[in-house]
């Protein structure tokens, strides 16, 4: 790895050693095609050379080092944060006409679903006639905001495109816990 990258890579990574940053005199060496024996510092980074790899410090109490591509496991490590930190958008169709038991199963998912922060979207699709009661839906709608009231936030009210009226409800932040 070249000199530049490594001083960039520092100020972000300051638990990883690398090549010559790794102070120990011998070290147990881990990684793909290698033995996994106790090797001196200056055979361990030989052998990371000669792989065309870098010899990152993992443990440095016991001086476990691994031979790998460290760029490699850097874009790993941040593909890891952004998947944590991804939220899914989960659509739970009603209809005007929605009956009540109905209605309380499909809140109980939509808990679940906040309860695993996702964001949820409530929409209505009104079919032929059925778009003359749009007053219905958004009562529907507005039902539901209510019974999650303790659960959400509302990110877009009631809205209308075209046939369908729809709500999106986020997770707050503090009233949720897996039970």
């Amino acid at each position: 790895m070249k000199r530049k990258n490594i001083e960039s890579f520092k100020k972000k990574y300051k638990n990883y050693k690398i090549n010559s940053e790794i102070k120990s005199k011998k070290v147990r060496l881990v990684g793909e095609k290698i033995e996994s024996k106790v090797y001196t510092l200056k055979k361990a980074l030989k052998i990371a050379k000669k792989l065309a790899l870098d010899l990152v410090e993992i443990n440095p109490k016991a001086t476990i080092c691994k031979v790998m591509n460290f760029k490699k496991f850097l874009y790993k490590l941040k593909k890891k944060k952004l998947k944590k930190n991804l939220r899914l958008t989960k659509e739970i169709r009603l209809t005007s006409y929605t009956n009540s038991h109905d209605l309380s199963f499909k809140i109980e998912h939509a808990k679940k679903f906040l309860i695993l922060k996702n964001k949820v979207k409530f929409s209505i699709f009104f079919k032929g006639r059925s778009i003359i009661s749009k007053d219905l839906g958004e009562k529907m709608l507005l039902k539901c905001i209510d019974l999650l009231s303790t659960f959400i936030k509302v990110e877009l009210p009631p809205r209308m495109d075209g046939k369908k009226m729809f709500i999106v409800l986020s997770p707050k932040q503090n009233t949720l816990k897996k039970t």
